[in-house]
């Protein structure tokens, strides 16, 4: 039975995942850790209220004997200013893989990244260039597994409040959006599905590996169709 973690939980995608690891006959044990409390209990689940990321330290133990991570936590562009995206994106990653590594070596780690990170740092875009940043450290961590995300436009199936004038109209155009441009498009509970799948594949085998979103619609098809997790 797996033991997994899933850090920002309280979010769109990370609610997703939590649900979705929770329903996973193979999963034994979920640790949640966030800054705010989810609201719901269950007898898989066990919560930790952790409110600043910058120094993780203090998760060692929760993070003792895992067997994968599936790491949410973010922030919208314009949300925040162009340092606390940095340190959001990058320093808060950089410092719980830290961590988690040293708890538990031998783990995997599914990150949500997105479309258009840039590794090379040249990007316009700070959130391209941060995002890119984030995946360039966890590829040098050591982790024997490590699965990147980049989703395109991610369509909340939940009911939410969109964080800007552009997501309110994306989401009213997403049913024609999915039609003429469906590869740049995914559902939040496909993305969660297959970050939770990567991370629960029985291999043996040391490998990393980026997800643009083409693929990551594939991978989600995969596993609702109740696709073999072995590698």
């Amino acid at each position: 039975m797996k033991r997994l973690v899933i850090v920002g939980a309280t979010g769109m995608v990370g609610g997703c995942a939590l649900r979705c690891a929770l329903e996973q006959s193979t999963v034994g044990h979920v640790t949640s850790i966030g800054r705010r409390k989810l609201g719901f209990s269950h007898s898989k689940l066990t919560e930790v209220l952790h409110p600043d990321f910058a120094d993780c330290s203090a998760l060692a133990e929760a993070l003792r004997g895992q067997d994968a991570a599936i790491f949410c936590l973010g922030v919208y562009t314009g949300a925040v200013t162009d340092a606390e995206l940095r340190t959001i994106t990058v320093d808060y990653t950089v410092e719980f893989a830290r961590v988690f590594r040293g708890s538990s070596p031998d783990a995997a780690f599914s990150f949500l990244s997105g479309n258009g990170a840039d590794p090379t740092g040249q990007s316009r875009m700070a959130f391209a260039r941060y995002k890119g940043d984030a995946e360039n450290a966890l590829l040098a961590t050591g982790f024997p597994r490590v699965y990147i995300f980049r989703p395109a436009y991610t369509y909340p199936v939940d009911p939410r409040k969109e964080p800007n004038f552009s997501y309110r109209v994306l989401r009213a155009i997403y049913p024609m959006f999915r039609v003429v441009l469906p590869n740049l498009v995914i559902r939040s509970d496909d993305l969660a599905r297959a970050m939770v799948e990567a991370a629960l594949q029985r291999t043996a085998e040391r490998q990393s590996r980026i997800f643009e979103n083409r693929d990551i619609k594939a991978a989600a098809t995969k596993a609702s169709s109740g696709g073999n997790t072995d590698a």
